[in-house]
């Protein structure tokens, strides 16, 4: 993913919330929250399982631990529905920190994930309880970083390089009035990455997030 597009999510995001009362929308919302995205560990061709070949270690690299895609993510997006039971919205979460890859060449990487959707919300938009699900297409990016000694106590990491996916994105989740337009917003993804196992050990990865959310306009 492009810094341009990163800069560009927010940027729609917000456009939708502002955008709400001048397009007469049935129902926009934001919302922000946490959960793990979760893959298994790769194996190279040539390594013993779940290990991955090192070319930055040795004269002729070596194989290694391959590591798991885990930790703690944040996730921000907003819905726009143009229907009563119809909409879309955007969605992007982000490791917060950076994880191990290849720790013998202090390499480490942080995964992201990017989609645009198009929703169905089964039930109207007034009810405590709304269901929501959504499809679509989007994008994975893995940002790669060096770690440096930077004196005999810090150490600080360097931008390497970066691998971009396409992906095809689904969500289930529901929308959990606590007052009349806050929510909480519980939800199940499922990114379907192509070559992803080029990093990884699978193409599909479960995420499950928990947020909280503001819906506008709402009576």
């Amino acid at each position: 993913m492009s810094k341009l597009t990163i800069r560009t999510i927010p940027v729609l995001i917000l456009l939708l919330v502002a955008g709400a009362k001048k397009a007469n929308a049935q129902g926009v919302s934001a919302y922000f929250g946490m959960g793990s995205a979760i893959d298994s560990a790769a194996t190279s061709s040539g390594c013993a399982p779940k290990q991955i070949f090192d070319p930055f270690t040795g004269a002729n690299g070596t194989c290694e631990t391959a590591p798991t895609m885990g930790g703690i993510f944040g996730v921000f997006g907003a819905d726009f529905m143009i229907k009563p039971h119809f909409g879309v919205n955007g969605e992007y979460s982000f490791r917060f920190a950076q994880a191990d890859y290849l720790p013998a060449a202090s390499l480490k990487v942080r995964p992201a994930f990017y989609d645009f959707n198009a929703v169905y919300q089964p039930t109207s938009g007034d009810k405590r309880v709304v269901p929501v699900l959504e499809g679509g297409i989007g994008g994975a990016k893995l940002s790669f970083y060096v770690s440096q000694q930077a004196g005999s106590i810090f150490t600080q990491s360097q931008y390497f390089t970066s691998t971009n996916h396409f992906q095809v994105h689904a969500a289930v989740g529901v929308k959990v009035y606590v007052s009349t337009s806050v929510f909480i917003k519980p939800q199940v993804d499922l990114h379907y990455v192509p070559h992803l196992t080029d990093q990884y050990g699978r193409n599909a990865v479960p995420e499950f997030t928990m947020s909280i959310g503001y819906s506008f306009g709402r009576l």
